[in-house]
């Protein structure tokens, strides 16, 4: 099994954030996670940034494991009829990316 993050940018369509941000928290990932091999998520807005403007406000931040890391993006096209679908969400520029682990996790050793 190899470790997976999978970064999705999005936006509201216009005139719809409210609509947007309750559909996405309360709704939209808890059926991604329901209908994917996808252990957790979480969103984020932006607040800040360095360098290249980032192109959207909000981020979807999943992880899992999975044995066929080439297929997720396949498989989360052929599961989408299992989830609802909203027009808040604009579809037209929202943006994913998988990546999978290349070396181990780290974590804070601790200061003395």
């Amino acid at each position: 099994m190899t470790k997976q993050m999978v970064l999705v940018l999005t936006e509201p369509t216009e005139g719809k954030e409210d609509e947007f941000n309750e559909y996405y928290e309360h709704l939209h990932l808890t059926e991604v996670l329901s209908s994917t091999e996808l252990k957790s998520a979480q969103r984020y807005q932006l607040i800040d940034q360095v360098g290249e403007d980032c192109p959207l406000p909000y981020l979807a931040l999943y992880e899992g494991d999975s044995s066929d890391t080439a297929s997720f993006i396949a498989n989360l096209n052929e599961t989408r009829s299992q989830r609802q679908q909203s027009d808040s969400l604009n579809k037209r520029t929202a943006r994913i990316w998988v990546f999978e682990a290349i070396g181990p996790e780290h974590h804070e050793s601790g200061h003395g």
